[in-house]
């Protein structure tokens, strides 16, 4: 076992986490953030679905399309209302191929739902069942040819940079709507 001081340092790490990030977003077609906002701000209703920490960053996402008023629905909750046609389903997958994932994209594409991705792999089964795919350039836990290097363990570089870019999505549709902070405040739960 390494001794103490041969282990990177808090602040080592910090940096090496922040550089990860910077060299994804970097890479991020901000085209493809525009797409995703127009989208979701003329979708009927919106669902977002993904499992394990892509389900986290999506349930995240969900929560801040509801404060800008949107109607939105997470996969899987018990007051989900079924999947019909006119409505869009924001799947988030680094693989593409993540068994839950993909079963709520089909299921939703059957339903005459439009599917739009945020993965690493557009190319995925995710990826070719969506109208449109949010590329993420970021680690997974495959470490496939194509995702950027990361020290960090399985999927967390992909989980923070799902997290960052879903809310710019969510800042531009903010502007697109004129929802301000303050009036996102007043969607924010008042039982806490």
């Amino acid at each position: 076992m390494p001794e103490n001081d041969e282990l990177p340092t808090a602040t080592t790490l910090l940096d090496t986490v922040q550089a990860e990030l910077r060299g994804v977003l970097a890479a991020v077609d901000a085209t493809s953030l525009d797409t995703l906002a127009t989208v979701l701000r003329h979708a009927r209703r919106i669902f977002v679905a993904g499992e394990g920490r892509s389900g986290f960053m999506a349930k995240a996402f969900a929560m801040r399309l509801m404060h800008l008023g949107l109607s939105v629905h997470v996969v899987g909750e018990t007051t989900t209302p079924a999947v019909a046609a006119g409505d869009t389903v924001v799947a988030v997958s680094g693989s593409g191929t993540t068994a839950g994932t993909v079963r709520v994209a089909e299921a939703a594409v059957k339903a005459g739902a439009e599917v739009h991705a945020v993965t690493t792999a557009p190319d995925s089964p995710l990826g070719t069942l969506a109208a449109s795919a949010l590329l993420l350039p970021a680690a997974t836990k495959y470490r496939r040819p194509g995702e950027a290097p990361s020290v960090q363990p399985l999927s967390s570089l992909f989980d923070q940079a799902t997290h960052v870019t879903l809310d710019v999505v969510a800042l531009r549709l903010a502007n697109l709507l004129e929802v301000d902070n303050e009036r996102a405040r007043t969607a924010h739960a008042n039982t806490e």
